[in-house]
Protein backbone atom coordinates (compact mmCIF):
# COMPACT_ATOMS: atom_id res chain seq x y z
CA UNK A 1 0.00 0.00 0.00
CA UNK A 2 0.98 3.40 -0.03
CA UNK A 3 2.55 5.45 2.74
CA UNK A 4 -0.56 7.84 3.05
CA UNK A 5 -0.24 9.60 6.46
CA UNK A 6 -3.38 11.64 8.58
CA UNK A 7 -0.65 12.69 11.23
CA UNK A 8 -2.33 15.19 13.40
CA UNK A 9 -5.02 15.41 10.91
CA UNK A 10 -8.98 14.82 11.66
CA UNK A 11 -11.33 12.80 9.42
CA UNK A 12 -14.91 12.77 9.63
CA UNK A 13 -16.08 9.77 8.26
CA UNK A 14 -19.87 9.60 7.05
CA UNK A 15 -21.46 6.01 6.58
CA UNK A 16 -18.17 4.72 8.97
CA UNK A 17 -19.94 2.00 10.25
CA UNK A 18 -20.48 0.27 6.93
CA UNK A 19 -19.14 -1.97 4.80
CA UNK A 20 -16.48 0.13 2.96
CA UNK A 21 -16.72 2.85 5.46
CA UNK A 22 -15.42 0.39 8.23
CA UNK A 23 -12.55 -0.53 6.47
CA UNK A 24 -11.68 3.50 5.88
CA UNK A 25 -12.31 4.12 9.27
CA UNK A 26 -9.30 1.46 9.82
CA UNK A 27 -6.98 2.33 7.51
CA UNK A 28 -7.06 6.25 8.08
CA UNK A 29 -6.79 5.09 12.19
CA UNK A 30 -3.78 3.45 11.67
CA UNK A 31 -2.17 5.94 8.90
CA UNK A 32 -2.16 8.60 12.23
CA UNK A 33 -5.67 9.74 12.06
CA UNK A 34 -8.24 11.00 14.66
CA UNK A 35 -11.25 9.45 13.15
CA UNK A 36 -14.84 10.82 13.96
CA UNK A 37 -17.49 8.63 12.50
CA UNK A 38 -20.73 9.82 12.03
CA UNK A 39 -23.79 6.53 11.18
CA UNK A 40 -27.43 5.98 11.59
CA UNK A 41 -27.21 2.39 11.61
CA UNK A 42 -29.54 2.16 8.79
CA UNK A 43 -27.25 -0.58 7.02
CA UNK A 44 -23.90 -0.49 9.07
CA UNK A 45 -22.90 -1.93 12.16
CA UNK A 46 -20.89 -1.36 15.19
CA UNK A 47 -19.44 -4.42 14.81
CA UNK A 48 -17.82 -3.53 11.79
CA UNK A 49 -15.50 -1.31 13.54
CA UNK A 50 -12.08 -2.52 14.63
CA UNK A 51 -11.53 -3.25 18.18
CA UNK A 52 -7.85 -2.16 18.01
CA UNK A 53 -8.57 1.49 16.89
CA UNK A 54 -9.48 4.02 18.30
CA UNK A 55 -11.95 6.49 16.78
CA UNK A 56 -15.46 8.20 18.51
CA UNK A 57 -18.72 7.30 16.87
CA UNK A 58 -21.67 9.30 16.85
CA UNK A 59 -24.77 7.83 16.05
CA UNK A 60 -26.93 10.17 13.74
CA UNK A 61 -27.43 11.32 10.25
CA UNK A 62 -26.56 13.39 7.71
CA UNK A 63 -29.93 15.08 7.00
CA UNK A 64 -29.43 16.22 10.17
CA UNK A 65 -27.57 19.65 9.44
CA UNK A 66 -27.08 21.08 12.40
CA UNK A 67 -25.02 17.51 13.40
CA UNK A 68 -23.40 17.71 10.51
CA UNK A 69 -22.42 21.30 10.64
CA UNK A 70 -20.94 20.64 14.46
CA UNK A 71 -19.15 17.75 13.66
CA UNK A 72 -16.97 19.64 9.97
CA UNK A 73 -15.95 22.26 12.67
CA UNK A 74 -13.85 20.18 13.97
CA UNK A 75 -12.63 17.74 10.71
CA UNK A 76 -9.67 18.54 8.53
CA UNK A 77 -10.68 16.14 5.77
CA UNK A 78 -14.36 14.66 5.20
CA UNK A 79 -14.93 11.27 3.61
CA UNK A 80 -18.80 11.39 2.43
CA UNK A 81 -19.79 7.51 2.14
CA UNK A 82 -22.95 7.96 4.05
CA UNK A 83 -25.92 6.90 1.67
CA UNK A 84 -28.96 4.55 0.91
CA UNK A 85 -28.04 1.83 -0.86
CA UNK A 86 -29.43 0.80 -4.00
CA UNK A 87 -31.83 -2.04 -2.35
CA UNK A 88 -33.27 0.82 0.33
CA UNK A 89 -33.48 3.24 -2.59
CA UNK A 90 -35.61 1.88 -4.55
CA UNK A 91 -37.80 0.64 -1.89
CA UNK A 92 -38.19 3.91 -0.62
CA UNK A 93 -37.11 6.65 -3.04
CA UNK A 94 -37.84 9.63 -0.64
CA UNK A 95 -35.85 8.67 1.72
CA UNK A 96 -33.01 7.81 -0.71
CA UNK A 97 -33.43 12.07 -2.12
CA UNK A 98 -33.62 12.97 1.56
CA UNK A 99 -30.34 10.71 2.64
CA UNK A 100 -28.02 10.78 -0.98
CA UNK A 101 -28.64 13.79 -1.69
CA UNK A 102 -30.27 16.10 1.27
CA UNK A 103 -27.41 14.87 3.48
CA UNK A 104 -24.90 15.53 0.42
CA UNK A 105 -25.95 19.43 0.11
CA UNK A 106 -25.72 19.47 4.32
CA UNK A 107 -22.34 18.61 4.05
CA UNK A 108 -21.15 20.62 1.29
CA UNK A 109 -22.68 23.92 2.92
CA UNK A 110 -21.63 22.82 6.42
CA UNK A 111 -18.05 22.71 4.43
CA UNK A 112 -18.27 25.89 2.66
CA UNK A 113 -19.08 27.35 6.15
CA UNK A 114 -16.28 26.01 8.09
CA UNK A 115 -13.59 24.99 5.89
CA UNK A 116 -11.81 21.95 5.18
CA UNK A 117 -8.38 20.69 3.54
CA UNK A 118 -10.52 18.46 1.56
CA UNK A 119 -13.78 16.13 1.21
CA UNK A 120 -13.76 13.26 -0.97
CA UNK A 121 -17.78 12.43 -1.85
CA UNK A 122 -18.34 8.60 -2.68
CA UNK A 123 -20.58 8.10 -5.82
CA UNK A 124 -21.22 4.67 -7.94
CA UNK A 125 -20.68 3.08 -11.80
CA UNK A 126 -24.44 2.67 -11.53
CA UNK A 127 -24.44 6.32 -13.00
CA UNK A 128 -23.69 5.09 -16.30
CA UNK A 129 -26.38 2.21 -16.85
CA UNK A 130 -25.73 0.39 -19.97
CA UNK A 131 -22.30 1.80 -21.19
CA UNK A 132 -22.08 2.71 -25.43
CA UNK A 133 -17.97 2.44 -24.95
CA UNK A 134 -16.47 -0.38 -23.10
CA UNK A 135 -13.88 0.30 -20.96
CA UNK A 136 -16.19 2.97 -19.29
CA UNK A 137 -14.66 6.84 -19.52
CA UNK A 138 -15.91 9.12 -17.04
CA UNK A 139 -17.15 11.32 -19.26
CA UNK A 140 -19.25 8.47 -20.70
CA UNK A 141 -23.30 10.03 -20.49
CA UNK A 142 -24.82 9.11 -17.66
CA UNK A 143 -28.45 6.58 -18.01
CA UNK A 144 -29.86 6.28 -14.64
CA UNK A 145 -31.65 3.49 -14.05
CA UNK A 146 -32.73 3.40 -10.56
CA UNK A 147 -33.45 6.14 -7.54
CA UNK A 148 -30.08 5.10 -6.32
CA UNK A 149 -27.87 6.32 -9.55
CA UNK A 150 -30.28 9.85 -10.05
CA UNK A 151 -29.08 10.23 -6.27
CA UNK A 152 -25.49 9.84 -6.62
CA UNK A 153 -25.31 11.63 -9.96
CA UNK A 154 -26.89 14.75 -7.91
CA UNK A 155 -24.68 14.32 -5.32
CA UNK A 156 -22.20 14.45 -7.80
CA UNK A 157 -22.98 17.48 -9.61
CA UNK A 158 -23.58 19.62 -6.18
CA UNK A 159 -19.76 18.46 -5.47
CA UNK A 160 -18.89 19.87 -8.99
CA UNK A 161 -20.89 23.07 -8.41
CA UNK A 162 -19.58 24.02 -5.09
CA UNK A 163 -16.19 23.41 -6.24
CA UNK A 164 -16.99 25.91 -9.28
CA UNK A 165 -18.84 28.37 -7.55
CA UNK A 166 -17.36 28.29 -3.61
CA UNK A 167 -13.99 26.77 -5.00
CA UNK A 168 -14.70 24.11 -2.39
CA UNK A 169 -12.04 21.12 -2.77
CA UNK A 170 -14.14 18.25 -3.37
CA UNK A 171 -13.55 15.43 -5.47
CA UNK A 172 -15.99 12.52 -6.80
CA UNK A 173 -15.07 8.98 -6.41
CA UNK A 174 -17.40 6.33 -8.63
CA UNK A 175 -16.84 2.45 -6.89
CA UNK A 176 -17.49 -0.19 -9.24
CA UNK A 177 -18.76 -3.66 -7.46
CA UNK A 178 -16.46 -3.11 -4.75
CA UNK A 179 -16.21 -6.32 -2.12
CA UNK A 180 -14.47 -7.94 0.51
CA UNK A 181 -13.75 -8.69 3.97
CA UNK A 182 -16.97 -6.95 6.54
CA UNK A 183 -19.40 -7.34 3.77
CA UNK A 184 -21.05 -9.68 5.48
CA UNK A 185 -23.99 -12.08 3.85
CA UNK A 186 -26.03 -11.71 6.91
CA UNK A 187 -26.65 -8.14 6.31
CA UNK A 188 -29.94 -8.01 3.53
CA UNK A 189 -28.21 -5.37 1.85
CA UNK A 190 -24.93 -7.01 1.45
CA UNK A 191 -23.42 -7.60 -2.45
CA UNK A 192 -23.42 -10.48 -4.98
CA UNK A 193 -19.87 -12.16 -3.82
CA UNK A 194 -20.89 -12.28 0.43
CA UNK A 195 -24.22 -14.10 -1.04
CA UNK A 196 -22.61 -16.42 -3.63
CA UNK A 197 -20.39 -17.38 -0.30
CA UNK A 198 -23.05 -17.90 1.71
CA UNK A 199 -25.02 -20.29 -0.12
CA UNK A 200 -22.14 -21.98 -1.70
CA UNK A 201 -20.76 -22.78 2.10
CA UNK A 202 -23.93 -24.18 2.98
CA UNK A 203 -23.91 -26.97 -0.37
CA UNK A 204 -26.96 -24.73 -1.64
CA UNK A 205 -27.48 -23.99 -5.33
CA UNK A 206 -26.12 -19.99 -5.87
CA UNK A 207 -29.08 -18.08 -8.09
CA UNK A 208 -27.73 -16.08 -10.69
CA UNK A 209 -29.81 -13.83 -12.54
CA UNK A 210 -30.43 -14.34 -15.95
CA UNK A 211 -27.48 -16.07 -18.12
CA UNK A 212 -24.68 -14.88 -15.92
CA UNK A 213 -22.86 -13.84 -18.67
CA UNK A 214 -23.81 -10.22 -17.48
CA UNK A 215 -19.87 -8.68 -16.85
CA UNK A 216 -19.00 -6.42 -13.87
CA UNK A 217 -15.78 -4.88 -12.51
CA UNK A 218 -15.34 -6.34 -9.35
CA UNK A 219 -12.90 -3.83 -6.76
CA UNK A 220 -10.98 -5.68 -3.73
CA UNK A 221 -11.94 -3.03 -0.77
CA UNK A 222 -8.84 -2.82 0.32
CA UNK A 223 -7.85 -1.13 -3.33
CA UNK A 224 -11.07 0.95 -3.07
CA UNK A 225 -9.92 2.25 0.72
CA UNK A 226 -6.88 3.20 -1.02
CA UNK A 227 -7.71 5.04 -3.96
CA UNK A 228 -10.45 7.44 -1.78
CA UNK A 229 -7.39 8.26 0.81
CA UNK A 230 -5.21 9.28 -2.35
CA UNK A 231 -8.12 11.42 -3.39
CA UNK A 232 -8.39 12.79 -0.35
CA UNK A 233 -4.86 13.99 0.03
CA UNK A 234 -4.08 15.20 -3.24
CA UNK A 235 -5.00 18.57 -3.77
CA UNK A 236 -4.86 17.48 -7.60
CA UNK A 237 -8.08 15.50 -7.71
CA UNK A 238 -9.52 18.85 -6.51
CA UNK A 239 -13.03 18.99 -9.29
CA UNK A 240 -12.59 16.32 -10.53
CA UNK A 241 -14.50 12.44 -10.82
CA UNK A 242 -13.05 9.69 -11.00
CA UNK A 243 -13.67 5.71 -11.58
CA UNK A 244 -12.44 3.25 -9.06
CA UNK A 245 -12.36 -0.34 -9.86
CA UNK A 246 -9.61 -2.92 -11.99
CA UNK A 247 -10.56 -2.57 -15.77
CA UNK A 248 -11.15 -6.03 -16.03
CA UNK A 249 -14.23 -7.62 -16.91
CA UNK A 250 -16.09 -10.85 -15.00
CA UNK A 251 -18.44 -12.65 -16.11
CA UNK A 252 -21.01 -13.57 -12.88
CA UNK A 253 -21.03 -17.42 -13.60
CA UNK A 254 -17.07 -16.97 -13.66
CA UNK A 255 -17.48 -15.42 -10.28
CA UNK A 256 -19.21 -18.21 -8.72
CA UNK A 257 -17.02 -21.16 -9.93
CA UNK A 258 -13.86 -19.17 -8.43
CA UNK A 259 -15.84 -18.92 -5.25
CA UNK A 260 -16.81 -22.88 -5.66
CA UNK A 261 -13.52 -23.89 -6.05
CA UNK A 262 -12.23 -21.33 -3.09
CA UNK A 263 -14.48 -23.29 -0.80
CA UNK A 264 -13.46 -26.47 -2.40
CA UNK A 265 -17.09 -27.18 -3.78
CA UNK A 266 -18.60 -27.94 -7.15
CA UNK A 267 -22.02 -26.27 -7.93
CA UNK A 268 -24.75 -25.88 -10.63
CA UNK A 269 -25.91 -22.45 -10.34
CA UNK A 270 -29.55 -21.95 -10.71
CA UNK A 271 -30.73 -19.24 -12.75
CA UNK A 272 -33.52 -17.05 -11.80
CA UNK A 273 -35.33 -14.31 -13.67
CA UNK A 274 -33.03 -10.76 -14.07
CA UNK A 275 -32.63 -8.49 -11.27
CA UNK A 276 -34.99 -5.59 -11.37
CA UNK A 277 -32.51 -3.21 -10.52
CA UNK A 278 -28.93 -2.49 -11.30
CA UNK A 279 -30.18 -5.05 -14.54
CA UNK A 280 -26.81 -3.98 -16.79
CA UNK A 281 -25.22 -6.22 -19.15
CA UNK A 282 -21.74 -5.22 -19.15
CA UNK A 283 -20.20 -3.25 -17.06
CA UNK A 284 -16.16 -2.67 -16.66
CA UNK A 285 -14.51 1.32 -15.97
CA UNK A 286 -11.57 2.83 -17.04
CA UNK A 287 -9.12 3.77 -14.49
CA UNK A 288 -6.67 6.10 -16.91
CA UNK A 289 -7.75 9.22 -15.53
CA UNK A 290 -6.68 7.86 -11.53
CA UNK A 291 -3.46 5.98 -12.86
CA UNK A 292 -2.43 9.14 -14.82
CA UNK A 293 -3.47 12.47 -12.55
CA UNK A 294 -3.11 10.79 -9.04
CA UNK A 295 -0.89 7.85 -9.35
CA UNK A 296 -3.16 5.19 -8.25
CA UNK A 297 -3.71 1.61 -9.27
CA UNK A 298 -5.14 -1.24 -8.02
CA UNK A 299 -2.93 -3.92 -6.48
CA UNK A 300 -5.18 -7.05 -5.65
CA UNK A 301 -5.95 -9.65 -8.21
CA UNK A 302 -9.82 -10.75 -8.13
CA UNK A 303 -8.49 -14.31 -7.07
CA UNK A 304 -6.52 -13.13 -4.38
CA UNK A 305 -9.27 -10.23 -3.21
CA UNK A 306 -11.49 -13.27 -3.16
CA UNK A 307 -8.61 -15.46 -1.61
CA UNK A 308 -8.69 -12.87 0.79
CA UNK A 309 -12.21 -12.59 1.32
CA UNK A 310 -13.36 -16.46 1.93
CA UNK A 311 -10.84 -16.86 4.37
CA UNK A 312 -12.47 -13.88 6.52
CA UNK A 313 -15.56 -15.60 5.90
CA UNK A 314 -14.51 -19.41 6.95
CA UNK A 315 -12.68 -17.12 10.15
CA UNK A 316 -16.10 -15.23 10.79
CA UNK A 317 -19.54 -17.25 9.85
CA UNK A 318 -18.38 -21.15 10.81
Amino acid sequence: MTELSFAGKTVLVTGGAGFVGSNLVGRVARAGGKVIVLDDLCSGTLDNLDNDIEYEFIEGSVTDSALVTDLIKRADFVAHLAARNIVVSTKNPRDDYEVNIGGTLNVLMAAREHPVERIVYTSSASVYGNPRIIPILEDERPHTFSPYAVSKLAGENYCYAFYETYHLPVASVRYSNVYGPKQSPTNPYCGVIAKFMDSISRGEHPSVHGDGQQTRDFTYVDDAVEATLTALLSPKSEGGVYNIGTGTETKVLELVHIIARLLGREVIPEHIDRRDIDNIRRRVVSIERIRTQLRWQPTVTLEEGLRRTVDWFLQTHR
